[in-house]
């Protein structure tokens, strides 16, 4: 008689080897999740995303009243610098994962704190555009005169992430000493990377000559890593990355329509 267990179990293990053979995922080794990949494509695009943001909206006062103003007049602009800035923000964290492992396997307190201290961080940032972006809307709605009222009366209000405004600063200099100490990264682009905590936090801020320095010093210690990672072997087939690239491609797009849709 024929064994129903054993029956049953092949196809699903005949179809898991198709697809693995289809698309394949590369083993994540030291690098940890999320693996090289996604994490050397975070490190290309995230930090100059941000820079790009940052540039968009340098010519606007930096202080919060200025930004509302500025969105009032140039709306696409600065709408594209904001989402510019929090799209790098949120690419960080795989970039950040991969470098916290990195720094992990030669140091596990460094890579830890690093890490941890980041990623908190970066939470915070997502926070911080979700209501910048509201903010932005109000004035859409109310215009800039009660949108600048309504972000005074709530300015200095207790929230939750307010308590991970210390991570933000600390965290990149955390991480740049354990990559410093591990090797991960060398002295002068340690030193980059934690010129990160010098870019200023909190909502509707805009872009000093110290945020531009902050980023430079990013894009200059996390870039040239993602690019190294993205160019070690093993390099996937051709036939992988055309079966990849359009099915993300496609993905992200379906994303898009489905958050609009709400």
């Amino acid at each position: 008689m024929t064994n129903p267990t054993t029956s049953m179990a092949t196809p699903v293990t005949t179809t898991s080897a198709r697809l693995h053979d289809a698309l394949p995922v590369e083993q994540w080794e030291a690098t940890g999740f999320p693996g090289r990949w996604v994490g050397g494509i975070a490190m290309v695009l995230g930090p100059p995303l941000m820079l790009a943001g940052a540039l968009l909206r340098a010519r606007f006062h930096f202080f919060y009243p200025d930004q509302l103003a500025a969105y009032e007049r140039h709306p696409a602009l600065v709408a594209t610098a904001y989402g510019l800035f929090a799209a790098g923000s949120v690419l960080l964290w795989p970039a950040v994962a991969v470098v916290a492992a990195r720094v992990g396997a030669r140091s596990a307190g460094w890579g830890l704190w690093g890490g941890v201290l980041v990623m908190f961080g970066l939470f915070a940032r997502a926070f911080h555009a979700g209501v910048d972006h509201l903010a932005f809307q109000l004035v859409r709605s109310q215009g800039v005169g009660p949108a600048t009222e309504a972000v005074s009366a709530g300015y200095g209000a207790f929230h939750v992430f307010a308590t991970l405004n210390l991570a933000i600063l600390a965290g990149w200099v955390v991480l740049a000493l354990g990559a410093w100490r591990t090797r991960v990264l060398g002295p002068v682009r340690a030193v980059a990377l934690g010129l990160t905590s010098a870019l200023p936090l909190g909502v509707l801020k805009g872009t000093t000559p110290v945020s531009l320095v902050a980023l430079a010093g990013l894009c200059a210690a996390l870039v040239p890593l993602g690019l190294a990672l993205l160019c070690e072997a093993p390099r996937p087939r051709r036939t992988a990355v055309l079966r990849w690239v359009p099915l993300t491609l496609v993905t992200l797009g379906l994303m898009v329509l489905l958050g609009q849709a709400g």
